[in-house]
């Protein structure tokens, strides 16, 4: 079953990519909610817990085997493809295909690749956070859509850190993918009259 979301207007295509967790990708579900749009979730994982979800609210799902990429992209003409905890590298002929969007533990061009969130905290940064941006065949051209920062303490434990970073991305993930999806430009202070960030980046007031 597609999951259908209907609003009047242009229908777009969306593919939700993901290797393992589920809680992102509910949580764009759930953020688009009464919009025109068509979900695919998409795991190279089989028993991947994203492909349990999409499951579970009836949204159509496949397990994907990476080598498979160009041959299911090249004819579907999704409007765009959000990667959610993917672990592999997309190819370079499948990124020619859509629009692809990732979101990214570090405030990039800062801490690029994997375990960013362990290697911000081991080299003593005080501001860290997530990059959600659009991805490109030549790493230059990528294009940064939104970042959001968190301040680490003197007394943040890593767990901590890693609690934080991985909160914030449920929270401004689905928001930016919202205003990509209304032809919008996101717009940093649109966290703010929302639940923020639970007071990490110290730009909402909950910090101490």
């Amino acid at each position: 079953m597609v999951f259908l979301f209907l609003k009047g207007g242009y229908m777009k295509k969306l593919a939700i990519m993901g290797s393992g967790k589920g809680n992102i990708f509910e949580a764009i579900v759930k953020e688009l909610k009464g919009f025109d749009v068509e979900i695919t979730c998409i795991s190279d994982v089989l028993e991947a817990e994203i492909l349990k979800f999409a499951k579970d609210l009836k949204i159509k799902h496949q397990y994907l085997p990476y080598e498979e990429n160009v041959e299911f992209f090249a004819p579907r003409n999704f409007d765009m493809v959000i990667l959610t905890d993917y672990d592999k590298e997309i190819q370079t002929s499948v990124l020619e295909l859509s629009k692809f969007i990732n979101i990214h533990p570090s405030l990039l061009p800062s801490f690029k690749g994997r375990d960013a969130i362990y290697r911000a905290f081991d080299a003593g940064v005080k501001v860290t956070g997530v990059t959600v941006y659009r991805m490109a065949n030549d790493i230059n051209d990528e294009k940064i859509l939104a970042q959001y920062p968190i301040l680490i303490g003197n007394t943040t434990h890593f767990d901590e850190l890693k609690e934080q970073v991985e909160k914030l991305e449920e929270i401004i993930y689905p928001k930016v993918v919202k205003t990509l999806v209304e032809d919008k430009v996101f717009d940093f202070n649109d966290l703010f009259s929302h639940e923020g960030c639970g007071g990490s980046c110290g730009s909402c007031g909950g910090c101490h």
